[in-house]
């Protein structure tokens, strides 16, 4: 059963204790201060953050000990949806269960239809609406969140990740230029830009995945007003800024699926993108939508899973 909680900063602040674990010498080590608070499952909490009331969903995997600090994943929606509907869409709770780790889907909010959209920095929203004066910073916002969590779950903070759909992919994309100290790697599906400026001096691991028949965000650029260049554009940007062999690897894993990896970056980063031939504005391998949704975002594909790639790439790139 999913719970409404609300709760304010100073609930995840006040931590008068901190357990402990033994190793193998005997010695104690400190756990982080969310350790032996949380239980399985997921639960929507409401809290203060910033001065706005901000939604997120946190699912817990079967197998929390809460003396072992987990991976988290920040699993932001797209524009128009809400946490609950990225929650379903990509199935992610599935693989948190199954690898051990927290998923966290945030929710934004800038009213769009019957959802929300994020307020990424410098740039308009879908249809070239303003931001609006009064709308909350969410790179501030999700920063602060990851921070809070952490003083309730038990998470481990070399292990944070972000990923997202569509705009949600976007913001992703700001946070890895705005916050690379908290966010080891990222993961943008559908939306991978390369913020300007991006101050980050971390060279950033980057997985992304896109449809070549996305009518949303197109594979080739030229779309609306926040999506000018090409997605291999972004990549190529991406490789720039992590110091990566700007010769890319070129390969097809599978059918259908073209996969460009930047290497030799920086501090054992690397970029790649999964080009999803024919594959429209969705999460590869995620949930079956109905025909009057793909009618509008293109075909789906089951070639890969996104959750999976993702994952195998966030184990391997934790902050160091």
């Amino acid at each position: 059963m999913t719970l409404i909680l609300v709760l304010s900063a100073a609930l995840f602040v006040v931590e008068t204790s901190r357990p402990g674990v033994a190793d193998a010498t005997g010695t104690t080590t400190s756990l982080p201060s969310g350790c032996g608070l949380s239980s399985p499952g997921s639960t929507t909490l409401s809290m203060r953050v910033n001065g706005y009331e901000r939604t997120v969903i946190v699912h817990v995997p079967r197998r929390a000990s809460n003396s072992i600090p987990l991976a988290l994943v920040l699993n932001l929606h797209g524009s128009g949806s809400t946490a609950l509907q990225q929650e379903g869409l990509t199935g992610m709770n599935a693989l948190a269960n199954a690898k051990d780790f927290i998923a966290a889907y945030p929710q934004a909010l800038i009213p769009f239809g019957s959802g929300f959209d994020w307020n990424v920095p410098g740039v308009p929203l879908v249809g070239g609406r303003a931001v609006p004066k009064n709308a909350a910073n969410d790179v501030k916002f999700l920063t602060s969140l990851v921070g809070l969590l952490e003083q309730k779950y038990c998470i481990d903070a070399s292990k944070v990740f972000a990923t997202g759909l569509s705009g949600g992919a976007r913001e992703v994309s700001q946070l890895a230029c705005d916050e690379a100290g908290v966010f080891a790697a990222i993961a943008p599906v559908s939306g991978l830009r390369r913020a300007t400026p991006c101050p980050t001096t971390r060279a950033v691991p980057v997985i992304t995945f896109h449809g070549s028949a996305d009518p949303v965000d197109p594979f080739s650029g030229h779309g609306e007003a926040y999506w000018t260049y090409s997605v291999s554009t972004a990549a190529k940007y991406w490789a720039r800024q992590d110091d990566c062999a700007l010769s890319p690897a070129r390969s097809t894993p599978v059918p259908s699926v073209e996969l460009t990896t930047y290497a030799h970056c920086s501090n054992g980063a690397v970029v790649e993108l999964y080009e999803i031939i024919g594959e429209g504005h969705e999460w590869p391998g995620g949930r079956t939508l109905p025909s009057i949704v793909t009618q509008l975002l293109g075909p789906q594909s089951n070639a890969i899973s996104a959750n999976q790639l993702m994952w195998s790439f966030f184990e391997a790139h934790p902050l160091g």
